[in-house]
């Protein structure tokens, strides 16, 4: 809800999933699932493989007609109505590609599929690779170009039509930096020009820089929602996390233990939370050096969408 001259205006979901339930045989895949997308926002949806984000982005979709809820898209039931399966555009996982047509010859034949027509075309091809800045590339065959390359076109792909509603799943899985700067580059213009993006995504680190709101589901529940930023906040306060390099020994267990450090991800790497903010650094460099551990290097940065969810996770299980 935005402020206007005579009062707040009401900004109107483009998306608007309510309490939408799914199963497979005995399996519940989706529990009561509610969720908005406006325009001009992206929007997050995360959690593990099993979670329900598939099923769920299927039912966004109109490819899965859900067992109890609704899903509409600009008020309209995505399974049953073109008209609203019109407004969405849809960059799965798998590429939806013809390798053997050049990037221009593909984005031609996507648009006609969309129903654009003659004139219309054109500018809607050259608008779609000036965003996901593909046009460099447009006389080349799809199969000569990298994986990154071949997201960004699978994108501009699904804007040709002008969506009000993008959805993504996984856009930058594989992808090498410049592909992942190109995307996150276009998902922010296209917010800009009002489209509402749904972005689907193990990614958490993309999703904290890029997303307006996050959503996370977990056993086909939502078990947390809001902009990452005030998530983080709420539930670690002035805690920091610590993380910090070594020489990989058997001998260093002990003293990183003692410290109260768990594996990081990558080998070497030894993680904590701290209230002792960034002055942490040097003094638990000294200790763990007197204890025998080679200390390569030590990173204070706040706590991250990674740090949140493993705790939303933990506290779930233990509940």
């Amino acid at each position: 809800m935005n402020p206007g001259p005579s009062g707040p205006i009401l900004i109107v979901p483009i998306l608007e999933v309510r309490d939408v339930r799914h199963a497979f045989g005995a399996r519940q895949a989706l529990r009561g699932v509610s969720l908005e997308v406006r325009p001009h926002e992206i929007y997050a949806l995360l959690g593990p493989n099993g979670a329900g984000k598939t099923t769920l982005a299927r039912a966004i979709c109109g490819r899965l007609r859900p067992d109890g809820g609704t899903v509409r898209i600009a008020g309209r039931d995505p399974f049953r109505d073109g008209e609203a399966r019109g407004m969405l555009g849809l960059a799965p996982q798998a590429l939806a590609l013809y390798p053997q047509l050049t990037v221009a010859e593909n984005l031609q034949t996507f648009a006609a599929l969309a129903g654009l027509k003659g004139r219309a075309i054109a500018p809607a091809v050259a608008h779609a690779m000036d965003v996901t800045r593909t046009a460099e590339r447009g006389r080349s065959l799809v199969r000569t170009l990298s994986g990154g390359f071949q997201r960004r076109v699978n994108i501009a792909a699904a804007i040709l039509a002008s969506p009000k509603l993008l959805v993504l799943d996984e856009p930058t899985v594989g992808v090498d930096l410049a592909a992942r700067d190109a995307i996150t580059e276009a998902l922010r213009r296209l917010r800009g020009e009002g489209v509402g993006v749904l972005l689907v995504t193990h990614d958490l680190d993309q999703a904290q820089c890029l997303a307006d709101r996050v959503g996370f589901l977990k056993d086909g529940e939502k078990v947390l929602e809001g902009d990452p930023d005030a998530l983080i906040a709420a539930s670690f306060g002035s805690q920091v996390e610590v993380e910090v390099d070594v020489e990989p020994s058997d001998a260093e267990v002990a003293g990183l233990d003692a410290e109260g450090l768990q594996h990081g991800e990558t080998p070497g790497t030894w993680t904590c939370l701290s209230s002792e903010g960034y002055a942490l650094a040097g003094p638990l460099a000294e200790r763990l050096t007197a204890r025998g551990v080679v200390v390569r290097e030590i990173r204070v940065r706040r706590p991250s969408l990674q740090q949140l969810f493993a705790r939303v996770a933990e506290t779930r299980r233990a509940a």
